[in-house]
């Protein structure tokens, strides 16, 4: 089971996240290594936005090859490198995750593993064991 929880004793979340989730047993855990803003066929677009929500979808195609999805999400980390328009990202994160609200993590960093990439997103899910 998953408990979404944000304590009164503590400030208001800054945007559409949740400040802590606990897991109690049992439960499958998913570890989505970063992801970037990559397609099937290995394009890159320019545009740090584009890269954002092809990111998203690596998540949401990672969450399918283990039958789970969004609403299995307990955390994301999400690494952007240079001027990203906020709202345009916020959008595009708020339609993806549709009404879910996993703990989030935003960092601006210097640079990921190629200059060309501007975005790289990590996952953690969670979801019951079926018997």
């Amino acid at each position: 089971m998953k408990i979404f929880r944000n304590p009164e004793t503590i400030h208001r979340t800054l945007a559409a996240y949740t400040h802590q989730v606990e897991l109690q047993d049992p439960f499958r855990w998913l570890v989505v290594s970063g992801q970037v803003g990559m397609d099937k066929d290995g394009k890159l677009p320019e545009d740090p936005i584009e890269q954002f929500k092809i990111a998203l979808n690596n998540i949401n195609l990672n969450l399918k090859a283990a039958d789970m999805a969004i609403g299995d999400l307990v955390k994301l980390t999400m690494y952007l490198v240079g001027d990203i328009d906020t709202e345009q990202r916020r959008e595009a994160l708020s339609v993806w995750l549709d009404g879910h609200v996993p703990a989030m993590t935003l960092l601006y960093v210097a640079a990921l593993a190629s200059p060309a990439i501007k975005v790289e997103i990590e996952a953690l899910a969670c979801a019951d064991v079926e018997y």
